[in-house]
């Protein structure tokens, strides 16, 4: 019964995890009304919680490996109860910033359930199930749409401190429904990264899933203050806009798992980065807020599509060694969602516009597109 139960249980847990995981982002035109941050700061308040939560995917990935994702599943919800009451409580930027650091346990979960689940399922389903794993990405559409609404009728401090209560009611659910008996893997750490870390196609995943899953998390901290500050749209408004974009990129993810099970992997990537370059084209040239919004929705689709895609290949070809693998390649996802916001802002600060920024990212998916193709050719010629 345990065995059968841990999809759908570790999906909520990614999903109460990523619910967490932006709080800040979610409730920043809230907390900006209260507490004094710089506007250089502002960036980067939004931007720290992907650090922690880019990292410590990789020892969390191979703790799953050693001792169960049940495990680490109870021991992130309890170290995360610490930053969620900090910030509750802030009164200053900077503690804003050192909660917003610890925050990044949440993010950091990702890499538990993709390292935990395959054990559970043939290789022929494992697209599939990683892409219904990672529909708990909606966790982000959760807290950017409930937060402010949360704010608005309360407090945004009261919003925060709800998430105390999901979390407690997370670690119980694990504690009672986890499986105690997941197959273990002991092998030493640094003989495993010693491994995976000479294989070219680690590297390359890793490249993908940096501009994919950090294009998704990027826009996820960057639109809600973005809309507010540009469009002038209002924080609960601005919120909802967002969630559509997550929602969006989540349930797409499924789909990208299960065409993955069927499709040549390699050329479906191709098809995404270069959707992914025509998205930042229409973001750089867009008139007005429909056709930003049309831009970004493009670009939510391509990106959840890759994600699927990403981590139906990481346990094809690290299967053995899949706790490191799967840590190092969603680690490189997750800081890539920490650099464009801070890009995205400095472009904006130095040219009174965003284009220099989507330029890069338009440059990099095609240099992603590039990558596919050539992984694509050394793998049908055998090399």
């Amino acid at each position: 019964m345990k065995k059968r139960i841990q999809l759908p249980l570790q999906t909520a847990d990614l999903i109460v995890g990523f619910m967490v995981w932006v709080i800040l982002s979610s409730l920043l035109p809230f907390i900006k009304q209260d507490i004094a941050i710089p506007t250089d700061q502002v960036a980067l308040v939004t931007a720290v919680p992907v650090i922690l939560g880019s990292v410590l995917r990789v020892p969390l990935g191979y703790l799953t490996n050693l001792v169960g994702a049940r495990t680490v599943f109870l021991a992130s919800f309890a170290v995360l109860l610490v930053p969620v009451w900090l910030i509750s409580e802030a009164t200053s930027w900077q503690e804003l910033i050192a909660g917003g650091v610890l925050l990044g346990v949440g993010g950091a979960v990702f890499s538990v359930g993709v390292t935990s689940l395959p054990k559970y399922y043939p290789r022929e389903r494992h697209g599939f199930v990683n892409g219904v794993y990672g529909f708990g990405n909606m966790g982000t559409a959760l807290t950017t749409w409930l937060a402010p609404l949360a704010a608005v009728a309360w407090d945004w401090r009261v919003a925060v401190k709800l998430y105390i209560v999901l979390l407690a009611c997370a670690f119980v659910v694990n504690l009672a429904l986890g499986d105690r008996d997941e197959p273990r893997v002991k092998t030493p750490l640094l003989q495993q990264m010693r491994t995976v870390a000479k294989d070219a196609r680690l590297w390359l995943l890793s490249l993908f899933y940096f501009v994919t899953f950090g294009a998704f998390v990027a826009l996820t901290v960057y639109l809600p203050n973005f809309l507010t500050s540009h469009y002038g749209l209002d924080g609960v408004t601005a919120g909802m806009l967002t969630s559509v974009f997550i929602v969006a990129a989540a349930s797409v993810r499924i789909l990208g798992g299960w065409l993955a099970d069927r499709m040549d992997c390699l050329r479906l990537l191709a098809f995404v980065f270069g959707t992914l370059a025509a998205g930042a084209v229409v973001l750089a040239v867009a008139p007005g807020l429909p056709v930003y919004l049309a831009g970004i929705y493009l670009v939510s689709v391509a990106c959840g599509i890759g994600n699927g895609v990403v981590f139906k290949l990481v346990p094809t070809y690290f299967m053995e060694q899949a706790g490191p693998a799967n840590g190092l390649v969603s680690m490189w996802g997750g800081l890539g969602g920490f650099f464009p916001p801070l890009v995205l802002a400095a472009s904006m600060a130095a040219f009174g516009s965003n284009v220099v920024g989507l330029a890069g990212f338009g440059l990099l998916s095609l240099v992603c597109l590039v990558g596919a193709l050539v992984m694509r050719r050394k793998n049908l010629s055998g090399e």
